[in-house]
């Protein structure tokens, strides 16, 4: 069934299109593919980006949007991403860059594309784990911008995965969360002895 991929915010991809129009800006970014990018380069697959704050004991995560990230394409491939942030004047560029996720997120799309269930994709990053997700939302009428992960969406891990957690395997976020929250949960001090 096909992703229902969430309208981005039209100031936050207009402030990629003036970014990717620049060549002051593209020339000082840190991705080589871009700068060497031959032909027309254009903004796609916008996704929101979740930042997956803490998860309460009961199971429940608690996410706050922090953007919303363009794969950059040129010709049959994307180059690079272009990420946008929120500022209290509106949308902002914040920067572009390359890398494994970009790669792994198209990889985890094509994947979701063949999935039997409609989803929304977004992403959430998991910081103290250094972890990126594609997240699947059931509800493909939801806003892309808030919300939080429900028990049966999936989350699917992208590449470079934390040791110990498969990268592109789905998983319920019902399932997920508790190996999570094991990891991000302080080891208990030792105390001294008396």
């Amino acid at each position: 069934m096909p992703l229902h991929v969430p309208p981005a915010p039209s100031p936050a991809l207009r402030t990629v299109l003036t970014a990717l129009g620049s060549p002051t800006a593209v020339r000082e970014a840190r991705t080589p593919s871009l700068r060497m990018a031959q032909g027309p380069v254009t903004p796609e697959l916008p996704l929101p980006v979740h930042v997956l704050d803490r998860i309460a004991p009961a199971g429940a995560a608690t996410t706050r949007l922090t953007g919303w990230r363009f794969l950059i394409r040129c010709g049959d491939r994307s180059v690079a991403a272009a990420e946008t942030m929120l500022t209290p004047d509106g949308w902002a560029f914040s920067h572009f860059f390359e890398g494994p996720y970009i790669a792994s997120t198209e990889r985890a799309l094509r994947h979701a594309e063949n999935m039997s269930q409609s989803y929304q994709p977004r992403l959430l990053s998991v910081p103290e784990l250094y972890m990126l997700t594609l997240w699947l939302h059931g509800d493909c009428t939801a806003d892309g911008a808030t919300g939080h992960p429900a028990a049966t969406d999936l989350l699917v891990p992208l590449a470079p995965a934390p040791p110990g957690i498969a990268a592109h395997r789905p998983h319920r976020v019902a399932e997920l969360l508790p190996v999570l929250t094991h990891r991000l949960t302080p080891a208990p001090l030792l105390s001294s002895p008396a």
